[in-house]
């Protein structure tokens, strides 16, 4: 239906024959000349209906508007330059030529639009309402390309590394660990449920013991957990697993793959390595786990120096075995009063009792607001002053507590102060970091046991395993875990993975999973373990949160063809959605009690 697409006319086409089909991006009406921009994905070519041309285009141009569908044939022209006038458009890749219509065809005809595709929207519910036009702006297709990039080059990549991709069932087992599942009832046999995986963990792990060495996916994942803008109830995962690899082997294939992903979306190339912290000094540094490094405000440990200070904030932290942390945001002594107010119940929220700050608003400590400083010494105030190098126009804050919380809360402010700030206005750096050695276990007060950090088929260090199978547990016990970080958001995580079956016995053990347990839900793999499984590790890399970046986008929402809002509905198709009462009787599921008002922003609200 054409012989180019509407961004390849160029002025080596001048004089040939072009048909060009596509969207009416603008319509204009220049004194009987009617100029129209036809869009397809590639871009727009401008179009000229002139009545000395063609009469009977020109009288059809006239009922012509925006989103209509148009089929046009005509000569391709250079644009007009003359002396006082030039209408080439530099803006446009085919802005030196236009086509000179000389017949045209509607496709369709478009009604009125709900929003303008050239214009971006705020109102997201209408976007989500009506994606199919939404889709058609150049962001979006740009996006959406972006991500058949990421996943072509991936599989080339892990192709020539010798994976083999393999899909895995989609209709699983409801496991104990993890987030909510997704249930899907049985039909067949009545009260029992399939469960939509979180991830292909137990089947690639068996794959791995049936002998296929190098496995990938682009892997369907699904969670049944509240919203936010980087997270949906279905999302994508780039899913690897090899045999006969230790931790080394996995980040340097990830490396690779990520250079090769780069590289092919977004024609950048990124460090051959990535430097490497710990989880434990990832937390003791930037209290994350997943630490954007690129404005500094790294921690200061004044533990040592606050230990007998008379403001019992600190010197009651470090007697109970906790410590004290600060950061100086420089330049930031003139923060208000309501920014405070922020931070504060910021860190409330995150468990502190309050926010300890001095505004430095000059270099001597009489100048220094906050409410404790007079209450310090003057050694103390040198070895603040020391440590944090803190002069005229600072700000520092403070965290006191147990060593965890104390990071966590200071991690959080520092993020928020960092925003404040505008520090990362205009960066385009991109900081890839490895977290490792995260924690093995985590103890959970409310159910009073220990549960799995990552999932329960991670391996401890070598250094710790022992333990692990004597049931000496405990927090400090560290995992072959491994997550790759950029610009502070976690891009993927993995492990090298238990595959004896006494050490998995042990881990179940751990967790508080019984022997009977144990065997009810993981049997497969317990079983699979007996039978010579070989060494092995992986990784998933969290595709939509990848392209997100790579495209530069604060939501993997835009990034996503027909994603979920943040109630978890599509407004565009009405989903979730009541069924048909025969459907549930087939099923053997009967709804009781009165229904329950809908959430703002689903479907029936």
């Amino acid at each position: 239906m054409r012989t180019h697409h509407c961004n390849e006319i160029r002025p080596s086409h001048i004089g040939q024959e072009a048909t060009l089909i596509g969207w009416i991006n603008t319509v204009r009406d220049q004194g009987g000349v009617i100029f129209v921009d036809l869009r397809d994905r590639e871009g727009i070519t401008q179009c000229v209906f002139r009545p000395e041309e063609s009469a009977e285009a020109a009288e059809i141009s006239h009922k012509l508007r925006s989103e209509d569908v148009i089929q046009v044939k005509g000569i391709v022209r250079e644009r007009l330059k003359a002396e006082g006038i030039d209408t080439t458009n530099d803006n446009l890749e085919t802005g030196q030529v236009e086509l000179v219509v000389a017949s045209v065809t509607i496709v369709n005809k478009a009604e009125v639009l709900p929003f303008q595709l050239d214009k971006e929207l705020s109102n997201e519910d209408l976007r989500m309402k009506y994606r199919y036009l939404d889709i058609r702006r150049p962001r979006m297709t740009r996006n959406l390309r972006t991500r058949h990039r990421v996943t072509k080059s991936t599989r080339d990549f892990l192709d020539e590394q010798g994976f083999c991709e393999i899909e895995t069932p989609i209709l699983s087992k409801s496991t104990p660990e993890g987030a909510r599942d997704f249930l899907v009832p049985s039909r067949l046999q009545s009260g029992h449920f399939y469960a939509l995986p979180q991830a292909p963990q137990q089947y690639k792990q068996l794959l791995m013991v049936g002998g296929i060495e190098k496995y990938f996916q682009i892997a369907k994942c699904f969670r049944d957990e509240d919203l936010r803008a980087d997270r949906q109830p279905e999302f994508t995962q780039i899913d690897i697993e090899a045999s006969f690899v230790d931790q080394d082997d996995v980040i340097a294939l990830v490396e690779g793959l990520l250079g090769r992903i780069f590289k092919d979306a977004r024609d950048t190339e990124i460090p051959a390595s990535f430097e490497r912290i710990t989880w434990k000094q990832a937390m003791d540094q930037y209290g994350s786990d997943k630490p954007d490094r690129r404005f500094g405000l790294n921690f200061v440990d004044l533990t040592e120096e606050l230990k007998d200070c008379e403001f019992r904030v600190f010197s009651g932290a470090v007697a109970s075995g906790g410590v004290v942390k600060a950061i100086n945001a420089k330049g930031f002594a003139d923060i208000s009063t309501g920014q405070i107010d922020k931070l504060t119940k910021l860190a409330q929220a995150a468990g502190a009792k309050g926010l300890a700050y001095i505004q430095a608003r000059g270099e001597e400590r009489d100048t220094w607001r906050s409410p404790f400083v007079k209450r310090m010494t003057d050694a103390e105030v040198e070895a603040l002053r020391s440590k944090l190098n803190i002069e005229a126009g600072d700000l520092i804050l403070f965290a006191a507590d147990q060593w965890e919380p104390a990071c966590d809360v200071l991690g959080r402010v520092r993020l928020a102060c960092a925003e404040m700030q505008n520090l990362l206005e205009g960066n385009t750096e991109l900081d890839f970091l490895w977290v490792t050695e995260f924690p093995l276990l985590a103890f959970d007060e409310e159910e009073g046991r220990y549960v799995a950090v990552h999932h329960p088929f991670t391996r401890p260090l070598k250094e710790d395993e022992e333990k692990l199978l004597k049931g000496e547990l405990s927090t400090d016990l560290r995992a072959q875990a491994y997550d790759v970080v950029l610009n502070g958001n976690e891009l993927g995580g993995g492990s090298v993975r238990i595959h004896e079956a006494p050490l998995q016995s042990a881990m179940f053990t751990a967790l508080g999973i019984s022997e009977e347990q144990a065997q009810e839900e993981f049997s497969h793999i317990l079983d699979a373990f007996k039978f010579g499984a070989p060494p092995h590790g992986g990784l998933a890399l969290g595709l939509d949160r990848l392209v997100m970046l790579i495209c530069g986008e604060e939501s993997i929402r835009e990034v996503i063809a027909f994603p979920k809002n943040n109630k978890g509905s599509d407004l565009m198709s009405l989903s979730p959605a009541e069924v048909d009462p025969k459907q549930l009787r087939d099923l053997r599921i009967q709804t009781t009690g009165k229904k329950p008002a809908p959430a703002a922003g689903s479907p029936v609200a």
